[in-house]
């Protein structure tokens, strides 16, 4: 891609610069060819956490499609892919074109597809999976498969849960649709999906996955081959492991799937606290790879800072970002301290300072909450090394 005098945290007024010549010049993010404020993603924290999560499912046993909504990355997709994952997970139609596009071999919608244009596109791709949970959802798919000769479809079908998001309520609606959807030519039953999120515990979510085991085994004389049984966002993968692949071995005759995509950056707030890492830190560790600089614009009275970042720089949908270290003036960093944003305008952000102090002029590093609304608000991230100097690019493609 090309960064240009349009691209938001690059200061690039007279010329065009491309995504190898700028990580090839390795400038500082402090004195090369950025304002304020722009978000960066620390290369060796990237790396990290793409390898843990790539050793987890290893070693329980199971495949990993990790959710590429959280980034739509293709330079993210692809150390995914290389690290050994078995497709991506995205939730939109526009989503998986774009993962086509970045040569991703599969591909999970996450999600019941009822565009018949879009289904007749995915009737020539054998490698899309995608979800039903009515009738409606097969009947627009029978539409699709009746209009392309020979083309052929694949779904999971999905259990939800009462008061939850979508999918089937209860094993017996699952089951009745799964042989609904068995009867259309062309159209293949190749298991069971759900998402936990949003459950309030590990009981609660354990007893939701054996449900959802329970449904695999009573749909099974449907699929041919191997049932494919998948779930697990980023904050219970570890539920999902012990239900469904307990002791590293997944259940016989069964495909494990899990799906959890904020970990490649993983953050400073939200899945800080909740990642399965914090119950069972011998299993490794994740750390938050974002950083937004933002430039300390005013400090207008005591114990106020006025940063240039707000709701259009940071997510806020979880939780405000949160002040890590400070730049000071003379390029020495200092940490931030008790420091802690608590107002957010659309271009501004409100620190309480507590005992910490900041200049006018000064740079500040806000970690991010909840990855998945962060990456959407930037069409290029530079990566850093570890002296923040800028070795290549990340693009998004929302």
């Amino acid at each position: 891609m090309t960064l240009d005098s349009y691209t938001k945290g690059t200061w690039l007024p007279y010329e065009e610069l491309t995504d190898d010549e700028l990580g090839a010049a390795e400038h500082s993010l402090f004195d090369g060819p950025f304002t304020w404020p722009v978000m960066v993603a620390r290369k060796s924290a990237l790396l990290a956490n793409v390898a843990t999560m790539a050793e987890y499912t290893t070693r329980h046993g199971v495949l990993f499609a990790p959710h590429g909504k959280t980034t739509m990355s293709p330079e993210l997709f692809a150390e995914q892919l290389a690290a050994g994952a078995w497709g991506i997970t995205v939730a939109t139609a526009n989503q998986a074109l774009a993962a086509h596009r970045f040569k991703v071999p599969r591909i999970i919608i996450a999600n019941e597809v009822l565009d018949e244009k879009v289904l007749r596109w995915a009737a020539t791709r054998p490698d899309l999976l995608f979800y039903v949970d009515s009738r409606a959802g097969v009947e627009v798919a029978a539409a699709a498969l009746a209009a392309v000769p020979g083309g052929k479809l694949s779904v999971l079908v999905e259990l939800g849960r009462a008061g939850g998001r979508t999918g089937c309520r209860g094993l017996a609606e699952g089951v009745e649709l799964a042989r609904y959807a068995a009867e259309v030519p062309g159209l293949t039953v190749a298991g069971v999906a759900g998402y936990e999120g949003g459950l309030p515990d590990t009981a609660a979510v354990s007893e939701w996955l054996r449900e959802l085991a329970a449904l695999a085994d009573a749909i099974a004389d449907l699929v041919p081959g191997t049932p494919i049984v998948s779930a697990g966002g980023s904050a219970w993968f570890d539920a999902v492991v012990d239900v469904l692949a307990p002791d590293g071995k997944p259940l016989p005759d069964r495909t494990i799937i899990l799906r959890s995509g904020a970990y490649v950056s993983h953050d400073d707030g939200l899945y800080a606290r909740v990642t399965p890492f914090v119950r069972h830190p011998e299993e490794g560790s994740l750390a938050g790879a974002l950083e937004v600089w933002a430039q300390v614009l005013s400090a207008p009275e005591p114990g106020l800072a006025v940063l240039g970042a707000g709701r259009r720089d940071v997510p806020f949908d979880q939780d405000l970002p949160v002040p890590l270290r400070v730049r000071a003036l003379d390029g020495t960093l200092r940490e931030a301290g008790a420091a802690r944003v608590v107002k957010l305008d659309d271009q501004h952000a409100y620190v309480d300072l507590g005992d910490s102090t900041m200049a006018v002029g000064e740079l500040v590093c806000l970690g991010i909450s909840h990855p998945c609304t962060a990456f959407d608000k930037w069409r290029a991230v530079p990566v850093v090394d570890d002296e923040h100097r800028v070795v290549d690019v990340l693009n998004t493609h929302f």
